[in-house]
């Protein structure tokens, strides 16, 4: 699952992240309100980690942006108060949980895994585009009926693609959502994942969906 952790205060996101990608979440942190609006119109996330209290746009603001887009993605508030009236303004406004600070990260780690469980209830865990299909349960992939045989870092890659099907994916997103890097190494380590990919799902099979835009980056996508 991929879980998006808006958090100002540094330390503790820091914290959340790591906890959270120990259990084998793949983690995108944020500490403003107006970069998790943006993250969420871009990418779909599993889970949303949502603290109320943020520089800006406070987290009932990104909430009720977020369901008046018609987003259902399940989040769970945290703030560091804990009033009743406060707990009630989250949940009316569309939370899914609430969890006030302090907390335990094996708390917090296991309502994130219910949450997730209860929005993979509403949603086929099979991406598709054209006929390349990737069953993100079992991890297989095929395109025309036919096994690909993926690796880890492979699969993420591809996974992050077809969720983001139709959309340009740049060299620095894809670092960010696949290796975690919140830098450029200098390496054309995306190229040759790309080119890998590229030979197992498009060298044997037509249409090509996985193109290259110059200089910007990636997509992949049906061709019109």
């Amino acid at each position: 699952m991929r879980v998006l952790v808006v958090e100002d205060e540094r330390k503790t996101a820091s914290f959340v992240r790591k906890a959270l990608q120990s259990e084998g979440f793949a983690v995108d942190a944020c500490h403003n309100g107006n970069d998790a609006l943006a993250a969420l119109r871009y990418t779909p996330f599993d889970v949303v980690v949502l603290d109320i209290m943020l520089p800006g746009r406070d987290g009932l603001s990104v909430l009720r942006q977020l369901r008046e887009r018609k987003n259902a993605t399940p989040v769970l508030l945290l703030s560091a108060r804990g009033e009743v009236n406060e707990r009630v303004e989250g949940l009316n406004a569309g939370a899914d949980d609430y969890l006030p600070k302090p907390f335990e990260l094996a708390e917090l780690v296991a309502r994130v895994r219910a949450l997730g469980r209860r929005g993979g209830d509403n949603k086929s865990p099979v991406l598709r585009v054209a006929d390349l299909t990737l069953d993100t349960v079992t991890r297989r992939a095929q395109r025309g009926g036919a096994d690909i045989e993926l690796t880890t870092r492979e699969y993420r890659l591809l996974e992050y693609l077809m969720r983001s099907a139709g959309r340009l994916c740049g060299r620095m997103m894809i670092l960010e959502k696949v290796w975690d890097y919140d830098f450029d190494p200098g390496t054309n380590l995306v190229d040759v994942y790309i080119k890998r990919l590229r030979e197992k799902i498009d060298a044997r099979f037509e249409p090509k969906l996985l193109q290259t835009v110059r200089g910007a980056g990636y997509t992949l996508k049906e061709p019109a």
